[in-house]
C-alpha cells in the first residue's frame, strides 16, 4: 500500500527585498510496507492504533517473546511520550495482541 503524505509547514515569513514570500507545503510519498501485523487475538484492534504513528515493521523490530510487562511498557510510553491518541479501552486489548504474536 503506497501512502502519500503532505507535511503541513508552519507558514514561514521570508523576507525577501520588496516583498513577502509563503513557504509551500512539502509533499513525498512514502515506501511501501515492507511488513504487515501478524495474525492473532485483537489483530484489528492493535493496527488501527499502531499504525496511526508507525508501520508493523517497528514492532517487528522489538525483542521477541518478552512477555506482558514488557508490552505494556511499550504501549504505555507511546501514549505517554509519544501522545499516541490510543483509547483507554484498546490498551489492554493492544498488549494482549503483542504478547500473544510477538
Amino acid at each position: 500500500m503506497k501512502r502519500i503524505v503532505t507535511a503541513p509547514l508552519a507558514v514561514a515569513f521570508v523576507l525577501l527585498p520588496g516583498s513577502l514570500a509563503l513557504a509551500q507545503p512539502l509533499t513525498y510519498q512514502l515506501p511501501d510496507e515492507a511488513s504487515t501485523f501478524k495474525e492473532g487475538p485483537n489483530l484489528e484492534v492493535a493496527q488501527n492504533n499502531c499504525t496511526a504513528c508507525h508501520s508493523a515493521d517497528y514492532i517487528r523490530t522489538q525483542p521477541p517473546k518478552k512477555g506482558q510487562v514488557f508490552w505494556a511498557a511499550e504501549v504505555n510510553k507511546m501514549i505517554k511520550t509519544y501522545k499516541a491518541p490510543v483509547a483507554d479501552t484498546d490498551v489492554k486489548a493492544i498488549i494482549e495482541y503483542l504478547d500473544a504474536t510477538y
